[in-house]
């Protein structure tokens, strides 16, 4: 069913996520979105800026009687993973959100929905241009390109803010209140390529049906990783017979783990059907180690056609081949006193041949950051070794447990006041700008929390009506009590 915010509770909550997603802004893709904050600022009087990078900041006075308080921020990130179905023909760069509603559900139709994390700025706007609440100071902090490695957030300058409470609603699920996180770097990788001209038959190779996700939430899951899958079927092809890589593509961000994967290699056109036999096989056995985490798994090759054509030099693929084999994936460390708590993983997130290079990228995540670092060598060591070249980005800091927090046991309270439970107080393993947050302003006291919101980073992302009203509710009864 069509999308209409006027059915929808909280209205104003909904009328600015449906504006927001009416403006491209998937990650890289800042400006438009950013412009349409400060047009919001100037429109409802609030004094605001805007750096060169597009972060916004926002300010609100305090409400009658409380004007002198001390001022809490509300805190989101402007930007979206920009996944589509393989099929779609929606354009990032120019097409709105063509959202849509099923039951308690709302989502977008073939893309992310971006509720992770337009929510956390439809809730703000909604707070900041309603002066029927009672609340202190208000500064509103609404960053760029948080999903492409916290970029936004590194570059903010937080001089002239006074709030020492912060409220970042960048989470993704209700009573559940976050009060740590673990550090990350993108990892990225090049390989330089040789290509040759044979001839042969050219086979397409497509890994679908992978449930993907969040890495920094997902990867305790041990979903399988559509890349390491293509490394470990292109070994086994070249183990039996003379096989070269066209091209490939499989996934699209490196903190999200790929789910479908697309190459094209060359192969002697007597050679198809083992071809098809050891597909056959290493999916039959991809399905019997993933039965539980990915049962969906499917492999499937295709002929295109007997062609002459430039390839992959033979060395090279078995280069491509090794990296991929090798490359380090998953979990490494647990939390040695939180169980079930991921300490130390990395995700080979993006891999992609073109004309003349290999690109791989890895998104690496631990709260210790020694332990973050080795890893990064691992991947840094091997590409280099194997006449690579390796870049470190976005490397952001991990946020502390506060033990003296004023904030976490207030929140606590309100929510078992408001609903009747006590909420979940936990620290996570996925990367949140509130630990940038802290290395800028230590004496921050800060609670991660927000909605329902179920397969974020995927096309499947979906958002729950009724916890974005129950956590509207929570947000504007923590301003009222936070004296």
């Amino acid at each position: 069913m069509k999308f209409d915010y006027n059915k929808l509770a909280p209205q104003r909550v909904w009328y600015y996520f449906q504006e927001l997603s009416n403006i491209p802004r998937g990650s890289g893709n800042m400006k438009a979105i950013s412009d349409y904050c400060m047009e919001f600022a100037k429109k409802n009087g609030l004094k605001a800026r805007q750096d060169a990078l597009g972060n916004v900041v926002i300010w609100k006075n305090g409400s009658a009687g409380r004007e002198q308080e001390n001022a809490v921020i509300l805190q989101g990130h402007l930007d979206m993973v920009a996944e589509k179905t393989k099929d779609s023909a929606h354009d990032f760069e120019k097409d709105s959100l063509d959202l849509q509603i099923e039951g308690d559900l709302v989502y977008a139709k073939d893309t992310t929905l971006g509720g992770d994390d337009g929510i956390a700025i439809a809730y703000s706007m909604a707070i900041l241009e309603d002066d029927t609440l009672s609340h202190p100071p208000i500064e509103a902090i609404f960053t760029v390109d948080e999903e492409i490695g916290l970029l936004g957030a590194a570059a903010l300058d937080m001089s002239d803010l006074k709030g020492k409470y912060v409220l970042n609603m960048d989470s993704e699920e209700e009573g559940i209140l976050l009060t740590g996180c673990a550090g990350g770097v993108s990892s990225m990788c090049e390989l330089p390529v040789s290509r040759e001209v044979k001839e042969g038959l050219v086979v397409n190779v497509d890994i679908s049906g992978l449930l993907g996700g969040h890495s920094g939430v997902e990867i305790q899951k041990e979903h399988c990783n559509a890349a390491k899958l293509f490394g470990r079927l292109l070994a086994t092809y070249l183990e039996k017979t003379e096989v070269y890589l066209i091209d490939a593509e499989i996934g699209q961000k490196d903190n999200a783990i790929p789910r479908i994967g697309f190459a094209k290699i060359l192969i002697h056109e007597n050679d198809y059907s083992l071809i098809e036999s050891i597909t056959a096989e290493i999916e039959t056995q991809a399905k019997k180690e993933y039965y539980v985490a990915d049962p969906g798994v499917k492999i499937t090759v295709t002929k295109a056609a007997a062609e002459r054509t430039h390839v992959v030099c033979e060395e090279d693929t078995k280069r491509i081949s090794l990296f991929l084999v090798v490359a380090p994936n998953g979990i490494y460390h647990w939390h040695p006193t939180i169980p079930g708590l991921v300490e130390t993983s990395l995700n080979l997130g993006t891999f992609r041949v073109d004309n003349d290079k290999m690109h791989a990228g890895f998104s690496v995540r631990s709260s210790v950051e020694s332990r973050k670092q080795e890893l990064a060598q691992r991947v840094r060591v091997l590409i280099e070794a194997l006449g690579g070249s390796y870049a470190g980005l976005g490397d952001y800091p991990g946020w502390e447990y506060k033990e003296d927090s004023k904030l976490r046991p207030l929140m606590v309270d309100l929510y078992k006041k408001l609903y009747g439970e006590e909420p979940v107080v936990q620290t996570i393993h996925a990367g949140l700008e509130c630990g940038y947050l802290m290395s800028k302003k230590p004496e921050l006291d800060i609670v991660s929390f927000g909605p329902n919101i179920c397969d974020i980073h995927t096309t499947e992302e979906r958002i729950s009506v009724s916890s974005v009203e129950r956590t509207y509710k929570y947000v504007v009864e923590i301003l009222n009590s936070l004296h």
